[in-house]
């Protein structure tokens, strides 16, 4: 089960430098998760300070 990332990001990066896969990028508003390239480790959402990042 890959991760989102949702409305709720304010692009701060937090999550794209945790993540071990490199599956996270910018995006156009907000960083966006390659679901093909995601793990499901979980790492991305312990690191947001929003708490933007769901499961999918």
């Amino acid at each position: 089960m890959a991760y989102k990332i949702t409305d709720s990001c304010i692009s701060c990066g937090s999550c794209k430098d945790a993540c071990p896969v490199g599956a996270i990028s910018e995006g156009d508003e907000t960083y966006k998760i390659d679901a093909d390239a995601c793990v499901s480790c979980g790492a991305c959402a312990g690191t947001c300070p929003l708490n933007a990042i769901e499961a999918d």
